[in-house]
């Protein structure tokens, strides 16, 4: 078994807390991200936010959404979350995530929560990563399988300085 899990796309550790999670190749649900998408273009702050709704976030909701990871162990350099793919837990961060999405200079979709809601996960157009929490704003990786990497393993993300 282990053979197998060394030839995923994934290190063998995050594989196994993806599969833990009830994540597997080709695991698609693409009903679920186009309920996700609608509610979010549905939604409009008070002061008149919307959420952004690129591709990348769409693809990223099929693949992972509704999973719930837990971390495998105790993080390499930082104390890994459990990380929900849950984007709806974003929703009332239209606002946060447009700023971030103006200052980066591309769209903002909400992606999921870290922990007890202790930081929200974002998906660029591109395909980036972010993480948003009250000391600020972290790039997690330039891709999904990255940010899945850095938060399930613990390692250091990279603090956005935004000037």
């Amino acid at each position: 078994m282990s053979d197998k899990l060394s030839t995923t796309r994934f290190p063998v550790a995050v594989d196994a807390a993806l599969r833990d999670a009830g994540w597997q190749p080709g695991r698609w649900d693409i009903k679920l991200a186009e309920h996700w998408a609608d509610a979010l273009r549905a939604y409009e702050s008070p002061a008149g936010h919307r959420h952004a709704v690129s591709p990348a976030a769409v693809e990223a909701w099929a693949e992972f959404g509704g999973l719930r990871i837990a971390p495998p162990g105790p993080g390499r350099q930082t104390a890994p979350p459990v990380v929900l793919m849950e984007p709806l837990a974003g929703l009332h961060l239209a606002r946060t995530l447009a700023d971030l999405g103006r200052a980066l200079d591309t769209e903002i979709s909400p992606l999921g929560v870290e922990g007890n809601d202790q930081a929200v996960l974002a998906i660029d157009a591109e395909g980036r990563v972010y993480s948003v929490d009250h000391t600020g704003d972290w790039y997690l990786g330039p891709d999904l399988d990255q940010a899945l990497t850095t938060l399930v393993t613990g390692l250091l993300p990279r603090r956005l300085t935004l000037t």
